[in-house]
């Protein structure tokens, strides 16, 4: 990995590139960096200051990032702990204000992760969160230098996402028996996360007023607070009706709950366990890859796009606001590009 500041300034180049692997927390939306990245000093309120301490500018960030900006909980926790580190290696290195932070530091940092292992696509988003912290330290005027400016963002390979073909799907879905304890709940869980490419924290949250049985549509809320409507084929419909009729009030068990999932003891299911649900009945359907809902995320936009639906229509689908982020799904797909290009290219 080249360094992250601008040639103009005279430091050490980081570590070189290392492969690329599972990012060890959600990843950021690319919108989201964006809008962050542009924190001005009107965007800040009160009165600037030069004292502020390490932690206290971190806890004001999250703040900032709660009310300010109304992001996703999951985004918020995933800037928090990789600022969290930051600051405690800052710490380590004898700082305690943000105004002794610079672009020197920020390459210790960097440092410090490569010599961790991690993969340099976490390396990227870990720098993303520094950087969008002191442009708001900066704008505050906690830190006189605007350091955020320097830092160029290392170039990384982009990644296709991990899907799974129609028929191990199929195997998937079919894996829940009538003799597993919340086979009704897991039947339904797995038919939903296919048939409309939910989020896991989104299916988790979903009450159960908002899946519309009539006309076969749910609400959801997705990163930032947005709200998507997202329709739901027959199959999974009919899985959630079984479920809410013969499951769902044997588990709430009196207790007044709108979550629609509710794990075997009553409460709202956490995404942990939903994992854990996706993994056990793919192990079990002989899917030897890895599979979490994600990749059933994956596996829904792929096979639409196979079966001719437009790219800006499944971008709704999933709730991406760029249809940039959208776009990768059709580097899967390798036999839709030649048949795309075969059928409008001038020459056969």
């Amino acid at each position: 990995m080249r360094s992250v500041v601008n040639s103009s300034c005279e430091t050490p180049s980081c570590a070189s590139p290392v492969p690329s692997e599972a990012m060890d927390l959600p990843p950021m939306d690319s919108s989201t960096a964006t809008t962050l990245d542009h924190v001005s000093p009107t965007d800040c309120a009160g009165e600037p200051r030069t004292d502020i301490g390490l932690i206290e500018g971190l806890a004001q960030f999250v703040i900032y990032l709660h009310v300010e900006c109304g992001l996703a909980n999951n985004t918020i926790r995933a800037y928090e702990r990789d600022l969290t580190e930051f600051v405690r290696l800052m710490a380590d290195l004898g700082l305690r204000s943000v105004d002794q932070l610079n672009a020197l530091r920020v390459q210790d940092f960097l440092k410090h992760l490569r010599s961790r292992g991690l993969a340099l696509s976490s390396i990227v988003r870990h720098l993303a969160s520094v950087r969008v912290f002191l442009r708001f330290c900066h704008g505050n005027g906690w830190l006189s230098d605007d350091v955020a400016t320097r830092l160029e963002t290392p170039s990384r390979w982009q990644r296709l996402p991990g899907t799974l073909n129609q028929k191990h799907v199929e195997a998937l879905l079919a894996e829940p028996q009538p003799d597993d304890a919340l086979y009704l709940r897991d039947r339904a869980i797995l038919e939903l996360l296919y048939a409309t490419g939910l989020r896991v924290s989104e299916l988790c949250d979903l009450g159960v007023a908002d899946v519309n049985m009539q006309i076969g549509y749910l609400r959801c809320l997705g990163k930032g607070q947005k709200e998507r409507i997202v329709p739901v084929g027959r199959t999974a419909l009919e899985a959630i009706y079984t479920y809410l009729r013969e499951l769902r009030p044997s588990l709430a068990d009196g207790r007044r709950t709108d979550h629609l999932f509710l794990s075997r003891t009553g409460r709202r299911l956490g995404r942990e366990n939903c994992w854990r649900l996706v993994a056990k009945y793919a192990a079990r359907a002989g899917v030897t890859a890895h599979v979490s809902p994600h990749v059933l995320r994956h596996s829904f936009a792929t096979h639409l796009l196979q079966g001719g639906a437009d790219l800006r229509v499944v971008q709704e689908l999933l709730g991406h606001s760029d249809v940039s982020t959208t776009q990768i799904y059709t580097h899967v797909d390798g036999k839709r590009l030649k048949s795309i290009h075969a059928r409008f290219h001038p020459r056969p």
